[in-house]
């Protein structure tokens, strides 16, 4: 009963928090993640260590949760109409802020395993901040057309390059000689595998969908195909974010009416997610946030330089407008769920560098939520997509 007392100490905590995080114009995530830190073991130890240990399995569902909305974004007839141009500099910017880190790091001296891994989670973005600032300031134009289709690829991107990372790390973690297998065929094989149980599950709970109609049914069905795929992917070893997500992706793209599932979904994960950052705050070490010093740096900022100039030479090759090559780049700075979900992965899975990970991904996640809210919105302002502002209200710009 103390480990449920705590979760609701927490939620309370976390619920809190969101009123001074909302005067100063902070999402959320920001306000659960100092939440966390504060009942933490390390600052007033409210939530202990213990407590922690206890809600493990609360910390996966919440992360299959989390890989499953964003299959369900990976619709093939959303991907075929946004075009080839979004999807090349969804690919280039993921993929040149991952090897931007990974070289960085391992020029500077730090081990292979723990760069490759804060490499992989690089690639990710938080395509909720992106989209709060959207939608707060009716921002309209080429731009903000070119970066909804990037935030919602993105991730998926993300976590296939962090499956192949970690496999690879672990592999070097554990002493293991690198080898082709080793370095290409053990994560090609995790891949396919996570994917292909995915969605094998996803197939079954859209032929569920045909017998049962009402919205509680189907949200049960969601649950249990989400509890299931994370307990398959620990009991085989695989990848439970690329197999959560390869569920949502074939369930979106056989059922017609699936976004019904993720509307009732979507009412009900939100105190999951909550607890889930409020307790990724919790479990961060507070002692080992100065000797993340170096490394941090390093990460923010050849993260952000990757991310930047991964867009702008994806915008360059698609021959996008000169105002997406110039200010893309910015609004996909912020970072979130999803790297803070990979970094809990890492936590488990590599022990020698899991704390450090987590320590350098969730200092870099309070630093991006806070700036990166901001910068999206000056970057489309001076984009001429948001109108600037007169007597302290924000104006959309008429076309």
């Amino acid at each position: 009963m103390q480990t449920v007392l705590s979760l609701a100490v927490a939620m309370v905590f976390g619920l809190l928090m969101t009123r001074p995080a909302k005067l100063v114009h902070l999402p959320n995530v920001t306000a659960y993640l100092v939440a966390g830190l504060i009942i933490g073991p390390y600052c007033l130890n409210i939530f202990r260590e213990s407590d922690a240990g206890a809600t493990s399995a609360l910390t996966s569902i919440a992360l299959g949760f989390i890989a499953f909305s964003i299959g369900v974004e990976f619709k093939f007839s959303h991907i075929k109409k946004i075009g080839s141009s979004s999807i090349t500099i969804t690919i280039l910017q993921a993929c040149l802020a991952t090897l931007l880190v990974d070289v960085t790091l391992i020029a500077f001296g730090f081990p292979l395993p723990l760069s490759l891994t804060l490499g992989a989670i690089a690639a990710a973005t938080a395509p909720a901040a992106t989209l709060m600032v959207v939608r707060q300031y009716r921002a309209k134009g080429p731009v903000t057309s070119t970066l909804l289709p990037v935030v919602a690829m993105d991730d998926a991107i993300g976590l296939i390059l962090f499956s192949v990372s970690l496999s690879v790390a672990q592999a070097l973690s554990g002493g293991t000689a690198l080898t082709f297998r080793s370095m290409l065929l053990e994560p090609l094989k995790e891949i396919v595998l996570s994917v292909a149980v995915g969605s094998a599950i996803g197939f079954l709970i859209a032929v569920f969908m045909r017998f049962f109609h009402s919205r509680t049914n189907r949200l049960s069905i969601a649950v249990a195909a989400v509890l299931a795929g994370s307990a398959i992917a620990s009991v085989f070893n695989l990848s439970s974010l690329l197999l959560c997500m390869a569920v949502g992706a074939c369930l979106v793209n056989i059922r017609k009416d699936a976004d019904t599932v993720m509307e009732v979904t979507d009412s009900w994960t939100p105190p999951l997610f909550m607890l889930f950052f409020v307790l990724s705050g919790a479990e961060l070490d507070l002692a080992v946030v100065p000797t993340v010093g170096l490394v941090g740096i390093l990460y923010l900022i050849a993260r952000s330089i990757g991310k930047y100039f991964g867009s702008y030479l994806g915008a360059t090759l698609v021959k996008a407008s000169p105002n997406i090559r110039k200010y893309l780049g910015i609004t996909l700075l912020p970072q979130a769920g999803v790297a803070i979900g990979m970094a809990q992965v890492a936590l488990t899975s590599l022990p020698a560098y899991g704390a450090k990970i987590q320590a350098v991904v969730l200092s870099a996640t309070l630093i991006y939520e806070l700036i990166g809210p901001m910068l999206t919105k000056m970057a489309l302002t001076a984009a001429g997509e948001i109108e600037k502002t007169e007597k302290g209200k924000t104006v959309q710009k008429q076309s």
